[in-house]
C-alpha cells in the first residue's frame, strides 16, 4: 500500500484546518485505515489513485455532496469513493468518520479471487449514504480496536478485508462500453490460478507459467499484467502469503514447515516477507488469531 503521503483522500483531509486525525494505521496487503473528526468544512477529492470506503460514526446530518444537496449523511451511513472519481463535500456541523483506503492492486486481487473476472473489466460503483448494517458494524468493530497494538492491528486487517470483500461482491459492476484488447482467455486465467494454488510449495518460474499458455515469457508477462492487474511475481507472492495466513490460523505447524509449504526458501526468508507485507511477524499473526 502507498504511504499516507501518497493517499490523496487522506492528504485532502490532512490539509483541512478543521479536520482532526484520531488514529491511522497501515494494515498491510494494500489496506490502510484512518479515523477522523471534522466540522464546518469543505472538502474536494480529485481523481485519487486509490479507492476509499467510509462510514459515518457520529453526526453527519449536515453533510452532503455538492452535486446532490438534498441527500444528507447520518450515523452508520456508508460512502464508496472509487479511484479516479471526483467529488466535493460540504460539512455543516460535526462529524466523526472512518476511512478504509484500498490500493488498486488489492482491488485487482479481489476481482480475480472472488469474481473470477479481469480487474480492468470492473469498476467499483460510486455511492453515497448507503445503508448496510453489516458493513457499518464491521467499521465500528474496526474502530474499537487498538491499531497500534500488533495483535489488534492484525484483527483490524482481517475486518478490513471483510469490508473490501463485501464491497466487491455488492458494489462492483462491469465497465460500460469497454472493449478489451490483449490479455489472457478466461480458460487460461483459471488454469493459471489452479496451477499456482496447487504448486505453492514448489519453485515456480516465469517459463513454467508461460508454457501453460503456450506464450513466450515476455508476451506472457504482458498479458498476465493486463488480465490479473499485477505482475506474475507479485501475484505468486500474494498467493503464498495468503496460504501462509491460512496455515498460521488453522494449524499448529512449526514456522519452518509453514515456510516450506508456501514455497519460501527458509523460515527467515518467510518471516521477512511476511513482516514486509503485514507489519507483523508470523508468530504475532498466529497469536492474534489464536482461539
Amino acid at each position: 500500500m502507498a504511504q499516507f503521503d501518497q493517499l490523496q483522500v487522506f492528504q485532502s483531509m490532512s490539509r483541512s484546518p478543521h479536520a482532526r486525525l484520531q488514529g491511522s494505521a497501515e494494515l498491510g496487503d494494500g489496506l490502510s485505515a484512518a479515523r477522523w473528526s471534522n466540522r464546518d468544512d469543505r472538502r474536494d477529492y480529485q481523481a485519487p489513485s486509490h479507492h476509499t470506503l467510509s462510514c459515518y460514526l457520529a453526526g453527519g446530518t449536515g453533510t452532503f455532496h455538492r452535486g446532490r444537496p438534498g441527500s444528507k449523511g447520518a450515523p452508520d451511513k456508508l460512502c464508496i469513493l472509487p479511484a479516479g472519481h471526483q467529488s466535493a463535500w460540504v460539512i455543516d456541523g460535526e462529524i466523526q468518520l472512518a476511512h478504509l483506503y484500498v490500493s488498486q492492486e488489492q482491488f485487482a486481487l479481489g476481482a480475480v479471487r472472488l469474481l473470477d473476472r479481469e480487474p480492468r473489466e470492473l469498476e467499483l460503483r460510486e455511492s453515497i449514504f448507503l445503508d448496510d448494517p453489516q458493513q457499518a458494524l464491521r467499521f465500528r468493530q474496526l474502530c474499537r480496536l487498538d491499531w497500534q497494538e500488533p495483535g489488534e492491528r492484525l484483527l483490524t486487517s482481517s475486518l478490513a478485508h471483510a469490508l473490501l470483500d463485501h464491497a466487491l461482491l455488492s458494489q462492483v459492476g462491469r465497465r460500460e462500453g469497454l472493449r478489451l484488447t490483449g490479455g489472457l482467455a478466461p480458460i487460461q486465467r483459471r488454469r493459471l490460478r489452479e496451477f499456482i494454488d496447487s504448486q505453492l510449495a514448489e519453485p515456480l518460474s516465469l517459463g513454467q507459467l508461460a508454457g501453460l499458455c503456450a506464450l513466450s515469457e515476455y508476451h506472457f508477462a504482458r498479458m498476465f499484467q493486463l488480465s490479473f492487474g499485477l505482475p506474475p511475481h507479485r501475484y505468486l507472492l500474494n498467493r503464498r502469503l495468503a496460504r501462509a495466513q491460512e496455515l498460521l490460523r488453522q494449524t499448529q505447524l512449526p514456522l519452518g514447515e509453514v515456510a516450506l509449504a508456501c514455497g519460501f526458501a527458509s523460515a527467515s526468508h518467510f518471516s521477512n516477507r511476511f513482516r514486509q507485507a503485514f507489519a507483523a511477524t508470523p508468530g504475532q499473526y498466529r497469536s492474534a488469531f489464536a482461539g
